[in-house]
Parts: structure tokens; C-alpha cells; sequence
């Protein structure tokens, strides 16, 4: 089972490794609505941006119009309904390419979409924080990003705190009340509990 740290010895592996020759790449996994949004901007915080970035998984959704096609659509954010070869091709290039600048897509929660180079890895980055709910899974393709992880970390939060927080993201998002929580209760609690199963993998144990 992952150690457990605090958010703060946390912060501290990240400003030792911001100022290291060599790149890290910190893997944040949680189940959906765990914290580790929230755990990612409080270590990007004060930290400078050409040194330190996030690179979510969620670029990586494939759109509503592949959704539809495949009959997936009210599975979205299911281990399947990602491109894991594209996103761990990104998490390689990451790896290996220290010279030039890595641009990847970031997910728009206000239209349900990626949009294409939103986000960039500069060349004097040192630490990129990848934060995902499959990072640990050991199957469907996604077995092939965590040895690219040199740190991985499981953000936890309680679990009535995490699923009221979710609802609440669905409603604020534009689902109805009663959608929002079968949602929460339905979908993502299966992903949830697929999760779980990686969490004895991780390295650390964050509170969120």
C-alpha cells in the first residue's frame, strides 16, 4: 500500500525537484471527483510555470461525435472511452524530449470537448504533474503509462465528501439534480471502484 504524506511534503518533492537537471514526471491518480484538481493547483501554486506544469489525462476523452459512433456515449469517462496509445505516446515524448516544446490537448468542461494544443511543455520544465484516474490501471492499453511514471501519487478523499462534490460538479455543468447523482452513483461509480484496484501501486497516499 502507498505511504501516506501530507500536501505539504508533497509541495516540498515537487520545489526539490523543480530545481534538478533532470525532468520528473509525478503521476496524480484518483477516482472522479477525489481532489486532484485541487491537489495539482495547490502544488502549482508559487511555483514557477516554466518549471512545474500539469498534464491532464482528460485532453485525451475521445470526442462526443466518436462516442456516439462507438454506442458509448453514456459511458464517457469509462477506462475505454480515452485514446491511451495518444496519451501515453504524449507521456514518452515527455520522457525523452527535453529540447523542444510539447504541446497537448486540454478537455473544456463547458463543451464536453478537448481543444488541441491548449496546454505546453516548455524544454525548462523539470517536473510534470500527470493527474488521471487510469494512470495505474494494468490493462486496455493503459498498462503502458505507468512505467513512464517515475512517482506515482493517490489522491483520497472521504468518500460521501467525494460523491456530494461530484453531484454537485454534474449540476454545475448543466445536469438536472436526479441525472447528476444517478451519474455520480451509476457511471462514475463503476469507474471509481475500477480505480481503487490500482491504488496498492501508487508510492504515496495524498488527503485532498
Amino acid at each position: 500500500m502507498p505511504r501516506e504524506i501530507s500536501s505539504e511534503e508533497a509541495k516540498a518533492i515537487v520545489a526539490e525537484r523543480a530545481s534538478a537537471s533532470a525532468r520528473t514526471i509525478i503521476g496524480i491518480v484518483g477516482k472522479p471527483g477525489g481532489g486532484k484538481s485541487t491537489l495539482s493547483k495547490y502544488l502549482l501554486k508559487g511555483m514557477d510555470p516554466t518549471l512545474v506544469s500539469v498534464v491532464p489525462m482528460d485532453g485525451f476523452h475521445l470526442s462526443n461525435k466518436v462516442l456516439k459512433e462507438l454506442g458509448k456515449s453514456d459511458r464517457k469517462g469509462a477506462q475505454d472511452t480515452f485514446d491511451v496509445k495518444g496519451f501515453a505516446t504524449l507521456i514518452a515524448r515527455i520522457k525523452s524530449d527535453g529540447t523542444d516544446p510539447i504541446y497537448y490537448p486540454v478537455f473544456d468542461r463547458s463543451i464536453e470537448e478537448s481543444i488541441a494544443a491548449q496546454g505546453v511543455v516548455y524544454p525548462s520544465t523539470r517536473v510534470v504533474i500527470v493527474e488521471g484516474n487510469y494512470l495505474m490501471h494494468d490493462k486496455d492499453g493503459w498498462e503502458e503509462v505507468a512505467p513512464l511514471l517515475d512517482q506515482s501519487w493517490y489522491a483520497y478523499l472521504d468518500e460521501d465528501i467525494r460523491i456530494s462534490r461530484l453531484i454537485s460538479r454534474h449540476i454545475a455543468f448543466g445536469k438536472d439534480p436526479e441525472s447528476a447523482k444517478a451519474w455520480a452513483k451509476g457511471s462514475d461509480q463503476v469507474n471509481a471502484e475500477l480505480i481503487e484496484t490500482g491504488v496498492a501501486r501508487c508510492d504515496f497516499l495524498i488527503r485532498t
